[in-house]
C-alpha cells in the first residue's frame, strides 16, 4: 500500500476507480490475514490502516450514491 489517501483525494476519483481501489485494499487486508494465521506478520500496524481505508472509500461510494 502507497500512502494512505485523503477523503480530499478520494472524493475526486471515479466509482469505478474507487470500487478498484476498494478491490485492492481488500485483497492486500486478505493476505496480511493470512499472515496472521501463519504467524508472521512482518507490519501488524497495517490491518488498522487498510481497514480505516476501506471505510473511506465505502463512505464516499454512499455519499456519491445520495447525490444521484
Amino acid at each position: 500500500m502507497e500512502k494512505q489517501e485523503k477523503a480530499k483525494e478520494l472524493i475526486n476519483l471515479s466509482r469505478v476507480e474507487l470500487l478498484e481501489k476498494e478491490k485492492g485494499l481488500k485483497d492486500e487486508l486478505f493476505k496480511l490475514n493470512l499472515q496472521r494465521y501463519a504467524g508472521r506478520v512482518e507490519k501488524p500496524h497495517m490491518f488498522s490502516l487498510i481497514k480505516r481505508s476501506i471505510a473511506r472509500i465505502e463512505t464516499i461510494l454512499n455519499l456519491k450514491e445520495r447525490k444521484i
